[in-house]
Formats: C-alpha cells, structure tokens, sequence
C-alpha cells in the first residue's frame, strides 16, 4: 500500500506531536515525582548533599615514582588527584527535647583519597603474627587494580542515630562512622589546610564500627564513650564481616569555657590488637582550642598510641619477624588567622616520633593497597615487605606547612600550601625519593622535601 505525501506529512506531524506530548508528559511526571520527594524529605528533614575536592602538589625533588614520601591526602607529584567526590544522605536527630528521634547517615567517596578511609582495620598480615588474614568486604577493592592504581570507592559511614530523652539528653550512633578522636578528619570541607599532619595520617584511627554515645552533663561538661568492633587493630577502621568477636572501648571528656572561647578534648580508644591477641592496641589524644582574640586562633594537639607485642616482618616469607612492644607520639600546632569573612592565613607544625617503625609508611598508598600475597596494586604489584624505616628501627618525622584558606562564594573554597618535611633519627633510613622505587636499594633517597600544593573544594 502506497502512502501520499500528503498523508506522509500527516503522519509525521502526529508523531512529532505524540513525541513532544509524551516529552512533556514525562516532564511533567518527572518534575510531579522530584517535588514529592523533596517536599517528602523536608517533611522528614532529611538531607542530600556532598562535595568535589580536588587539587594538584608539586614536588621540588620531582620524585621519579611520582610519590611525596609518606605524604598522604595528595601523595602524588605533579599529577592532578581527584581526591573526594563525595555524596551523602542524612537525617540527623534532635540535639534537645522531650521526645525519641531517630535519623542516620550514608556517605559514598570516590576518589584518590578513597583508600584512605577505607575500612581496611583488618591488615592483610596479622598485627600479632605475620600471617595472612581475610580482610573485611565493605568497602575495599571495589574499583583499585593494577590498572587502577590511585582511584577507589569508600562507605566511610553507614550508621544509624537515635536522640533518647534522659536526662540533658543521650546521643547514640551505631554502625559505621567517622572517630571523634583528635584534631583532623578525612572530609575536605572539614580542614583548614589540603594536607595533613604525620598525627592524623599515621597516629590515628579514621573510622571506627560499634556503637558510640555522647552525652552532655551541662553546658560546660560531656563525655563519649561507646563499643567498637571489626577490627584486627584494636577498634580503628573496622568493617562488619570480620573481627566481629573483637571488642574495644572509646571514650572520652570534653570541657568547654561558658564563653565558649576555649575547648579541652582527651579521648582514646583501648582494647585487644585482634581475635587471636590479647596485646593491648591504644591511643589518647588531647586536643586545646583557644580563640586568643576574636580573629586568632590556636589549636595544640598531643597524640599518644601502643601496640603492644606488635609483629615486624623481616621477611618475604609471612609470620618471619620479630615481636616487640611500639609506640607513636607526637606534638602538633596550628595558628589561623582570619583576615577577613572570606580569607583565613593559617601555619601548622608538628613533631612525630614513630618510635618502633610500626606506623609511618612511604608512600602510605603502597601499604594500603597490599593484599594477602604481600603485593600492591599501588605499587604495579610489588611485593611490600614493611612500613617504616627498618624493623624495630623508628624516625622522627618534622612538618612545617603555612597556607591560605580562601572562601570567594559560599560554596567554593581554595587552599594554596607551602609545606616543608625533614626526617631525622632515622639510622639512615630516608623516606623521601628522588629515582627508584621505594624501598629498593638502589633507589636515590634524600631526608626532606618542599611541596607546594592547592586544591579546590565545590560543597552542594
């Protein structure tokens, strides 16, 4: 059956009209479906936002294997890092009141900075043998290969929250979250400068998995304390599906002036290292805030972490090591000063001692990577034998980083860095390289590096 062009022309039309009606149909329902829901999650209060961070360090050493030493959070040199792309969904709770209230959190990161903050408190090798271990399955290896070497996934919360009304008012979380120990944390929006201190990176938990609660006493006074579990390393960055036998306590003290003008924070965790030991694995930290005018402002930060009978390989041959009792400390401070609404200057030192070699990592990604054979896809599947400077040998580690917080809209923030590190008492170990690989014999090494580093961070 033939079809005239006049007929052709009226069927084209009717399409053309039945396509644009279905478009706007299909508007319209998507528009009717994204109102309901947002005025669905106002009702309930519940929030969808995130950030993108992102930056670039350049390295005066130009380090051949393109790493800042056991430079974090932008280890990598001359190379632009994606580091936080990260989306979440939040109902928080009340923070007062004579009612039951419940919410929770989900965060999802992409980025460079994933592996980080991944719940990888279960070693591949046994913090008290050597040993191969099975490691957590939350949230490791989603994307990081040997052909992907620097980009991951991380679920660093996944919690839920109640509001319970006794007393001023009792705060739990339980599941997945971010440890309320210490000065630093791992969200960009959260810090002042786009790298951290040896103490955030070396000396502290990231996450923790269990139950935690804070409690206000009164205006001045509250406390926190809670149950952790999931972990092969005394309570820090546990998972769900591994070490659930494994319990350690977190707790600590908070005192706050009525002028709210200075802050006193002791906190610490404490517990078995694994399933398997009874070696105790701790830490506290004491972090002072004091606003010493309306535009200056110092924070000093003490850490202090145990592990004890902690495994050191010596070996390639897993379980061949020797034991011996580790500890970290060390001493920060930062000083900000606003200049401005938009403008902060800010200067950060620091003194970290890794006294046992247990902690410090060069490059920190190498280690983080390794699986159950020993090898590291950050490392194009290199075997990686230790952290650190040498079995049982520690370092000292200085950093001196000055830089500039700058907020020109409401929802983008710039931060240019001059950092300086040095390491001594190391007994020749060098962290830093210039050719080679990290850890070989022939790599070319020196004790300090200058970098200087800025990034970007969109928050929506």
């Amino acid at each position: 059956m033939k079809i005239n062009a006049k007929r052709k022309s009226h069927i084209l039309k009717m399409a053309v009209v039945s396509i644009l009606s279905t478009g706007m149909a299909s508007n319209a329902i998507a528009d009717g479906f994204f109102k309901q829901t947002e005025n669905l999650f106002d009702r309930y209060g519940i929030v969808v936002g995130g950030w993108a961070n992102a930056g670039i360090t350049y390295n005066g050493n130009q380090p051949s294997d393109g790493f800042n030493g056991p430079v974090t959070f932008g280890d990598r040199s001359s190379e632009f890092q994606v580091n936080q792309l990260n989306l979440f969904i939040q109902k928080a709770v009340a923070a007062e009141g004579k009612a039951w209230d419940f919410g929770g959190r989900f965060d999802f990161m992409y980025g460079s900075d994933s592996i980080f903050t991944q719940a990888y408190g279960v070693p591949s090798f046994g913090a008290d043998n050597g040993l191969p271990q099975q490691r957590s399955n939350w949230d490791l290896n989603f994307l990081g290969s040997g052909s992907n070497r620097f980009y991951d996934i991380a679920l660093p919360q996944a919690y839920l929250e109640t509001y319970v009304p006794i007393g001023t008012g009792l705060n739990l979380k339980l599941g997945h979250f971010y440890t309320p120990i210490g000065y630093e944390s791992v969200p960009a929006p959260d810090n002042f400068f786009y790298t951290h201190a040896y103490t955030m990176q070396y000396g502290e938990p990231f996450t923790h998995t269990g139950l935690l609660g804070n409690y206000n006493l009164d205006p001045n006074w509250a406390l926190m304390g809670g149950l952790l579990t999931g972990s092969g390393t005394g309570g820090w960055d546990g998972g769900f599906d591994r070490q659930m036998g494994n319990w350690s306590g977190i707790g600590g003290v908070t005192y706050t002036t009525t002028d709210k003008a200075t802050s006193l924070n002791v906190a610490g965790t404490y517990g078995n290292t694994n399933e398997t030991s009874n070696a105790k694995w701790a830490i506290y930290s004491v972090v002072l805030k004091h606003n010493i005018t309306d535009k200056t402002h110092l924070v000093l930060q003490h850490d202090h972490g145990f592990a004890n009978n902690a495994f050191f390989s010596t070996s390639s041959t897993p379980g061949v090591g020797i034991h011996k009792d580790a500890e970290w400390y060390g001493i920060n401070m930062h000083l900000y000063y606003d200049v401005n609404d938009k403008l902060t200057a800010g200067l950060r030192t620091e003194w970290f001692r890794d006294q046992n070699g247990l902690r410090v990592c060069a490059p920190g990604r190498v280690s983080a990577a390794t699986d159950n054979s020993g090898n590291s896809y950050a490392a194009n599947n290199q075997f990686v034998s230790s952290c650190g400077a040498a079995p049982g040998v520690g370092a000292t580690y200085y950093e001196f980083t000055a830089g500039l917080t700058w907020k020109p809209l409401p929802w983008l923030r710039l931060r240019p860095n001059l950092r300086y590190d040095v390491v001594g008492d190391a007994h020749g170990y060098s962290p830093y390289v210039i050719h080679g690989n990290p850890g070989s014999a022939t790599a070319t090494t020196v004790n300090d590096q200058i970098t200087f580093s800025n990034d970007f961070t969109v928050t929506f």
